[in-house]
């Protein structure tokens, strides 16, 4: 398998980022289009290759419109597009089978697909009962009150606000169990108001009104969760100037609490108007319905000493921001217990043995209780790299990305399988040679 080498700069971390645009806002910007039947224009739509396959799909399917036979449809490694378009297609007339790689028929989607079938869809599993590939015949559903657990997924709770609109009565959700990143159901709700939806939600429960989609155009906001890993890489860093345009302050992205998050860390975040002759964004200021400032505002990533000796954070609302968390303080030696981490073994892979399992072969100290609710725990230790370990990456964009920082403490570090990262940000690699990594 193909694999890099990273070698930390030389001198300080410095440069202005490209951040990818955000997966989450465009993914749910494109279902909700697909429901509309409108064509309104999405800008600074993602390039991640999730997006892409979703775009593909939703393309296909509207093709397909009228088919006799099933159509088939592979959402590869993809998990939002195959449980956002359970639910999208499980109202689309049709006969559709959907399907995904060997790692997306491990990934559960019971819990969808029973709440799906109370408001009268037909679903049908063609290999293992709770999981994909699932055989949809799309028809119109009943509107109802769904008690939903809300503890498997936040996506599975998602897909359903966002065919609630198209139910003669609209519908109503009572959100049970402890809700897992909760901060992305909180999106889908804001982006389905701003698409001229009336929806609430309040506690546990939301009430989505009958309506349609429409919007003249809407804007995608940079990445928070890629952002995560610069924040990783400021922490583990001596001296830090980054600049990260294109990123709200006040975000749609419940991800922008990694500014806080990090700043125990003794990483700086300040929103600065970007200087004339700074490297120029390819991405438009965001915000779908404002008009454009002169001087577009970037963040400034900087980093102060800190004496941080021990941390504890649980992950239940940001499960993605886990992994370059985890991986700091490991880095910088520092004890740490992490918690709400049940969602993270279900991901691209299950993160919580992805992590720990590379972490040990950098000479990291950790514990990690499993079961129902992991724990990961890090001990005092200092990281290194010999030159015959090579980090396997599972798959997974996350993993990559997170291990690549490493080589700030380590020196350098080797990452297979290093074109992983195309899931979610494409130009991850060049980005960190703009600030001043090497790769070989």
């Amino acid at each position: 398998m193909k694999s890099i080498k990273i070698v930390r700069p030389e001198k300080l971390l410095k440069g202005t980022i490209q951040l990818p645009s955000s997966k989450s806002i465009s993914n749910r910007m494109l279902i909700m289009q697909a429901l509309s039947g409108a064509k309104f224009e999405i800008i600074n739509l993602s390039k991640s290759t999730d997006t892409l396959i979703l775009q593909k799909l939703l393309n296909k399917i509207h093709a397909s419109s009228g088919k006799q036979d099933a159509v088939e449809l592979d959402c590869s490694d993809a998990g939002t597009d195959l449980r956002f378009l359970t639910a999208l297609l499980a109202v689309k007339p049709g006969r559709w089978v959907l399907t995904g790689t060997d790692r997306m028929r491990q990934r559960p989607v019971g819990e969808l697909v029973e709440d799906l079938k109370l408001l009268g869809a037909s679903i049908e599993y063609l290999g293992n009962v709770g999981f994909p590939p699932l055989l949809i015949k799309g028809r119109n559903l009943k509107s109802d009150t769904l008690n939903v657990n809300a503890g498997v997924s936040s996506q599975f709770v998602s897909a359903l606000l966002m065919i609630g609109p198209y139910l003669s009565e609209g519908l109503t959700l009572n959100l049970r169990g402890d809700v897992v990143s909760e901060p992305y159901i909180d999106m889908t709700v804001a982006l389905m108001k701003e698409c001229g939806i009336k929806a609430r939600k309040w506690k546990h429960k939301i009430s989505v009104e009958p309506g349609v989609y429409s919007a003249s155009e809407f804007t995608v906001e940079s990445d928070w969760s890629a952002a995560s890993f610069w924040y990783q890489a400021a922490a583990l860093s001596d001296k830090t100037d980054l600049h990260l345009p294109g990123l709200e302050e006040k975000s749609l992205q419940g991800d922008s609490v990694v500014a806080s998050a990090f700043s125990v860390f003794g990483v700086v975040s300040e929103f600065r108007k970007e200087k004339a002759g700074s490297r120029k964004s390819k991405v438009p200021v965001p915000g779908s319905r404002f008009p454009v400032p002169e001087s577009p505002s970037a963040l400034h990533l900087s980093r102060h000493p800190s004496r941080l000796e021990g941390f504890f954070y649980d992950f239940t609302r940001h499960p993605d921001l886990a992994l370059p968390m985890i991986a700091a303080c490991a880095a910088l030696g520092i004890r740490g217990r992490f918690e709400g981490l049940k969602s993270l073994v279900i991901k691209e892979s299950d993160r919580v043995r992805s992590l720990t399992t590379e972490l040990l072969k950098l000479g990291c100290k950790l514990t990690v209780t499993t079961g129902d609710f992991p724990v990961i725990e890090i001990l005092p230790s200092k990281l290194f790299a010999k030159p015959e370990v090579i980090i396997d990456t599972y798959r997974d964009h996350r993993i990559a990305m997170t291990f690549a920082m490493l080589a700030l403490k380590t020196g350098s570090i080797r990452i297979a399988d290093p074109d992983v990262v195309s899931k979610s940000y494409p130009g991850f690699w060049d980005e960190l040679e703009i600030a001043g990594f090497q790769i070989k």
